[in-house]
């Protein structure tokens, strides 16, 4: 309505034809004013004519055509009663148009979803959950009616317990008291019900993991938590807390325990290192003995195998191997013997020469 009073305004500034100041021309005078009937008010100022006061002269066409040339310039440019814009150019379809384009703008931002992915996009409506967007480009209604709120699921995130103060001091199974410092690796399987079944996150899941480590630990003994058990501990304490967050629909997944330190209490951690020393060493002797059993082992195994060897031989040709290790045996005993044996019914007189030459000095050629 506005753009049609514009232009009605704009039109009747340009056709229609006043004259002078005193108000509009009749259709036919030729530009000359009617006097003044009885009951009206007479002059530019409403004042009734004075006796003797001639009528105002009507106004030259010049001044006529100047005056209006400025209302018909006032009507076209903005004050003619409909609404104007610079230059001539009307305001309201300028206007109109910047409200459509914010409009399509805002319908594009708050409609068109892309989702990475690692991640989820959880669709409220009115507060309300209704969907979940995978990796992709999504469509919803647009905001205020839907609202999408976009969730890292492939982030592992890692929460520390036991760095400091005395939450980490445990009871095992053998009645000692333990100082376990341990970690948890965790990231969100389900979006929605990470969103709306846990109003705290990070402490539900402290929490658990806190009560199933201990629970756990009290069924190993000592020597077991700090030592060899570790591996068995951590993975009891993972499934615990995976039960336990199923339970709670918290849309949680663990990934993983690592218990990073496991020690005695601190007054009395110096003489559990002692007796760890001295259990060290003790197994080391150990070792050292079964290694030592197991070299003389195989050299028992090499010496019987070598002898069933040569019984094979045996066995094959008596007479010849029975001579011949008579000869090697009487070799082996008689290599370092000083002796001379000569047989019977045949001596001859017997120089020793060999003792002649140890007793011989031994003095360099001149």
């Amino acid at each position: 309505m506005s753009i049609l009073s514009g232009l009605g305004a704009r039109a009747r500034g340009l056709f229609i034809d006043t004259k002078g100041p005193w108000g509009p021309s009749s259709g036919g005078s030729g530009g000359e004013e009617p006097p003044p009937s009885e009951g009206d008010a007479g002059g530019p100022w409403g004042e009734p004519p004075r006796r003797g006061r001639r009528a105002p002269q009507p106004q030259s066409p010049n001044v006529a055509s100047f005056e209006d040339f400025l209302r018909r310039s006032k009507a076209r440019f903005g004050n003619g009663g409909g609404g104007g814009g610079h230059l001539g150019r009307p305001v309201g379809p300028l206007v109109k148009w910047a409200i459509l384009g914010i409009l399509l703008v805002w319908l594009v931002f708050t409609s068109t979803h892309i989702v990475a992915p690692g991640e989820r996009g959880v669709v409220t409506r009115f507060g309300r959950y209704t969907d979940t967007l995978g990796p992709g480009v999504g469509f919803t209604l647009p905001w205020p009616v839907h609202r999408v709120q976009k969730i890292d699921v492939e982030n592992i995130q890692t929460i520390d317990l036991g760095t400091t103060g005395t939450e980490t001091l445990m009871l095992t199974g053998d009645q000692n008291i333990v100082d376990i410092a341990y970690s948890v690796r965790w990231n969100i399987r389900d979006p929605e019900l990470y969103m709306f079944e846990l109003a705290k996150p990070d402490e539900t899941i402290r929490e658990v993991a806190e009560s199933a480590m201990r629970a756990v630990v009290s069924g190993f003994s000592l020597n077991d938590t700090i030592g060899e058990g570790r591996s068995d501990i951590e993975t009891r304490v993972q499934e615990v807390m995976q039960r336990v967050l199923n339970n709670y629909r918290s849309g949680v997944r663990i990934q993983g325990i690592a218990i990073k330190q496991a020690d005695p209490p601190a007054a009395v951690n110096d003489a559990f290192k002692e007796v760890s020393a001295a259990q060290q060493e003790a197994q080391s002797y150990i070792n050292q003995a079964r290694a030592y059993a197991l070299q003389l082992t195989a050299k028992a195994q090499g010496e019987a195998t070598a002898f069933d060897k040569v019984y094979e031989q045996y066995r094959l040709a008596p007479d010849v191997t029975r001579r011949r290790m008579y000869y090697e045996t009487m070799e082996r005993v008689l290599a370092n013997v000083d002796k001379t044996i000569v047989e019977p019914g045949g001596v001859t007189p017997y120089l020793p020469l060999p003792q002649v030459q140890k007793s011989a000095p031994r003095n360099p050629m001149p």
